[in-house]
């Protein structure tokens, strides 16, 4: 279904307001030589969607498009499957034309756009066909949260180090705080990024805005000027992505800081681009703030519901947020207000700064940073096929198969009962996952999923109690309950000798994963015995 200008118009004139409108022109084309201009022999294409922001128009047979624009916005065009994007020299693909005449208000601590000057005659499009599979991967990530080169040295060395060059992912997402409030610092960063050698989305956070600024409207005038629109969206293979900013700020309700949500004009963009998505596809929403932290705290609850009316026809949506510093899985239902056909998925993404750079250095001189729940700092893939996902994580400086943490005593009395036990932290862990343990050749017997602090986590948090000396690097944050955290008590009738600890887990989406480790079991000798020996 094509929506025609006159129609989106009647809709979204409310939201456009009363500010002077001028008509934007152009075509969306085949770039068949990849110089970003169109030639004479280069052919539009259809049915493309354009947007300015809030509307979103469809090119006609000819690839042309014409979309009513005002100062401040920027026009973008909605990548279509089986087409690529002009990427700019930090990988950064060219899809969008900020039009602000004027640049963006004086007085900003950072700065935001130049001035553009009077509209082009036509603002055209570039895409170039491109033999796009639906089978495909993407790297995505939470909060690097950079303050200072150091940290920026930190995340390129802890992160982008493995990134570089990486095999088998077609483009990135960073879910929002690249930085933490110096903006100054986003040349730096892109400079980082471009080392992946992909093509890199970013999404804003909370930590990325100008906050010298009364309006929300205004909150994103340095990230646009290096990124363009903080809401967008892309199709790849059988999945649409959109990204979003979902930070008010200030806080309508209270004047003060921040809250999630989403604006009168920002709501208008969802909608459209909505219905313009198709049913068979993945729909996928990226943001930074979760749905579901803080019971409506951190997200107005109206919005939460509005978006899950939204979503509740498309049978198949991921939501990827960020911003906790924690690796959470929600699955709403009912009970939530989800009206879908099945439970709609969040994945809270881990920082890639985890736990803002804090812990001992490792030998390279890079902060642990290992999280309050236990997760480790690193980076996921989503994987795709068709309308389909599934998701891995990657922990930073770690073998590929490392997802889970197996905490468990060095040795054990033969015979005796014991308090200790055996903890799994599966970091990519939900609560309906299903975690198992035996012992030897024991048999496969299900663990306990618990609420309650990783012990491993506590350990390197004890660590900096008990030394003499200071540690290097900052002492981690306090602990909380980790949300992925599963228990087993340790038989008493295991042999005197050393015993394997088998794990295995099976995911959300069937994906089993196993580790191990050794614990010593160990005759005591009794009081007597010693007694009389002696």
């Amino acid at each position: 279904m094509k929506w025609t200008i006159a129609i989106i118009m009647s809709l979204l004139l409310p939201v456009m307001g009363l500010q002077a409108q001028e008509i934007v022109r152009g075509y969306v084309y085949r770039d068949l030589n990849g110089n970003g201009k169109k030639d004479r022999r280069e052919k539009g294409i259809a049915g493309v969607g354009v947007s300015n922001g809030s509307m979103i128009v469809q090119t006609d047979a000819k690839g042309a498009y014409q979309i009513p624009v005002q100062e401040g916005n920027i026009i973008f065009v909605i990548k279509p499957s089986g087409y690529r994007m002009l990427l700019d020299s930090h990988y950064l693909p060219r899809f969008y034309y900020v039009h602000k005449p004027a640049g963006s208000p004086q007085g900003l601590t950072y700065k935001g756009s130049a001035p553009t000057g009077p509209l082009p005659a036509q603002i055209n499009f570039a895409l170039m066909p491109y033999d796009e599979p639906e089978k495909f991967s993407a790297v995505v990530m939470g909060d690097p949260q950079t303050i200072d080169e150091q940290q920026l040295d930190y995340f390129s060395r802890g992160i982008i180090d493995e990134l570089e060059g990486t095999q088998g992912a077609q483009f990135g997402i960073t879910l929002g705080d690249l930085l933490g409030d110096r903006l100054h610092l986003y040349p730096a960063y892109k400079q980082v990024m471009k080392r992946t050698g992909l093509p890199w989305y970013n999404v804003i956070g909370n930590h990325d805005m100008n906050l010298d600024v009364r309006n929300d409207t205004l909150s994103d005038e340095t990230f646009e000027s290096h990124f363009g629109p903080a809401t967008y969206s892309f199709n790849y293979g059988k999945a649409h992505f959109l990204l979003l900013d979902d930070i008010l700020y200030p806080n309508p309700a209270t004047g003060k800081g921040y809250i999630g949500g989403f604006r009168d004009d920002q709501w208008a963009f969802i909608e459209n681009d909505l219905r313009l998505a198709k049913k068979d596809q993945l729909i996928v929403l990226a943001f930074h703030i979760p749905l579901d932290l803080h019971g409506g705290e951190w997200f107005r609850p109206q919005d939460r519901e509005r978006l899950f009316r939204l979503l509740k026809d498309f049978p198949d949506v991921l939501v990827l947020s960020a911003h906790s510093h924690l690796q959470q899985q929600f699955l709403y239902d009912e009970k939530d207000g989800w009206r879908g056909a099945k439970p709609l998925h969040e994945y809270n993404v881990a920082a890639a700064c985890g736990d803002f750079y804090y812990g001992e250095l490792d030998e390279r001189g890079i902060p642990a940073a290992t999280m309050r729940d236990g997760t480790p700092k690193g980076y996921a893939f989503l994987r795709c096929n068709g309308n389909k996902y599934k998701i891995d994580y990657k922990v930073a400086g770690k073998p590929a198969g490392y997802r889970m943490e197996i905490t468990a005593p060095k040795v054990v009395p033969y015979q005796q009962r014991t308090s200790a036990m055996v903890f799994t932290n599966f970091f990519m862990g939900h609560r309906n996952d299903k975690a198992e343990i035996r012992f030897g050749e024991g048999e496969w017997k299900k663990m306990v999923h618990v609420s309650q602090p990783d012990p491993a986590y506590l350990a390197l948090q004890y660590r900096w109690d008990v030394s003499d000396t200071l540690l290097s690097g900052r002492r981690p944050s306090l602990v909380i309950p980790s949300t992925h955290l599963w228990a087993s008590w340790i038989p008493d009738n295991l042999p005197p000798g050393i015993h394997t600890v088998q794990v295995r887990v099976t995911d959300l989406f069937g994906q089993v994963f196993e580790e191990s480790r050794k614990i010593r079991v160990t005759a005591i000798r009794r009081t007597a015995e010693i007694f009389n020996q002696k």
